[in-house]
């Protein structure tokens, strides 16, 4: 297996895939140097002892990757598929002496409407967290570093991690929504406005991705009240105030998502009525031009009639009298038609 370690001053956009990010030993919530190899991780593991434990980043890693470290920390082999596979929903499972959490990540692109998704799967045990990322959104380099300068929550041990990772994520799905706000926002103002406009197809693209939302969000509240409650066995209880706070911006990103999809709904159904209103502006103008030429017609048809016996058939002024019959009618209807907003 081969392995590149990276500096903890490494950015997101120097990381390669399939890499170990960081591994660290943390000592009463202390980070300290490593004596030997970090890839080594048989060895790391047995530099922790009494509360001291070893946090793993991985970013895409290799099945060989993942299986030496799975073998170093005794990893459940059906967790570690999940992990190596990806693609799974949010939850919280108890395997032997460790956990496993997956979390969804997820970042919003403007230009296209679109909800991107990623993943984080999260391996705790009593001396060890490892955390493998899938995608590109939501790094942990920062919030590590967060971390690491709050020694008194740091020294909760896994826990900590725990609620670094989840804080993080839940904080990316609040921006997202933020964004998703903004674009129902237009899609509102848009729709009530005057302009003629198309929504259908944003609208359908917008509550495309809130459902995307929705499969993040909705199957993370249960691990998470579940730490906050302090009921999962291996988690500090001094960590369940930090997982409330988690719980309640979790529970604001569901309703704002709730409350978003509600009011693409009532723009949809408002589209369609200006749509069917628009309608039936359009029919009432068709209506009244035909009116303004059938008048006329009538008019020119009656007096082309070839009967000898008509009123004013040979009177000098008869032309002149059509002429100006037509233009009156046309007129008066044209004034109606205005007054009644037809035209």
């Amino acid at each position: 297996m081969v392995a590149t370690v990276l500096a903890p001053d490494v950015l997101l956009a120097d990381y390669a895939p399939g890499v170990i990010v960081d591994n660290a030993v943390y000592h009463n919530g202390v980070r300290v140097p490593l004596d030997c190899d970090a890839t080594d991780f048989a060895g790391v593991r047995e530099r922790c002892s009494g509360n001291d434990f070893v946090w793993i980043g991985l970013h895409d890693p290799t099945s060989d990757e993942l299986d030496a470290v799975a073998e170093a920390f005794d990893l459940h082999p059906l967790a570690v598929e999940d992990a190596l596979k990806a693609h799974q929903r949010p939850k919280l499972e108890r395997y032997d002496d460790s956990l496993f959490l997956v979390v969804k990540t997820l970042w919003y692109v403007d230009e296209q409407d679109a909800v991107e998704t990623g993943e984080i799967n999260v391996f705790a045990g009593a001396d060890f967290v490892v955390t493998v990322r899938h995608g590109t959104g939501s790094e942990l380099h920062s919030s590590r570093m967060d971390l690491e300068m709050r020694e008194s929550v740091m020294t909760h041990g896994p826990s900590a991690v725990l609620y670094a990772v989840c804080d993080r994520v839940v904080d990316g799905y609040e921006l997202v929504a933020s964004a998703l706000e903004v674009d129902v926002d237009e899609v509102e103002s848009s729709v009530f406005s005057q302009a003629r406009t198309n929504d259908s197809v944003r609208i359908y693209t917008l509550k495309r991705e809130i459902a995307e939302v929705r499969r993040a969000v909705l199957p993370l509240r249960e691990p998470i009240t579940r730490f906050a409650s302090g009921e999962v066995r291996g988690v500090d209880e001094a960590s369940a105030p930090f997982f409330r706070d988690v719980a309640d911006h979790l529970a604001r990103v569901t309703e704002s998502v709730d409350n978003l999809d509600t009011l693409l709904s009532s723009a949809f159904e408002a589209h369609l009525a200006g749509v069917s209103v628009r309608a039936s502006e359009d029919m009432r103008k068709i209506s009244a031009a035909v009116a303004l030429a059938v008048v006329p017609t009538l008019i020119a048809a009656i007096y082309g009639m070839n009967f000898d016996n008509m009123p004013e058939l040979h009177w000098g002024f008869g032309y002149p009298f059509a002429l100006v019959l037509m233009v009156s009618c046309s007129a008066s209807l044209w004034v109606f038609f205005k007054r009644s907003k037809w035209l």
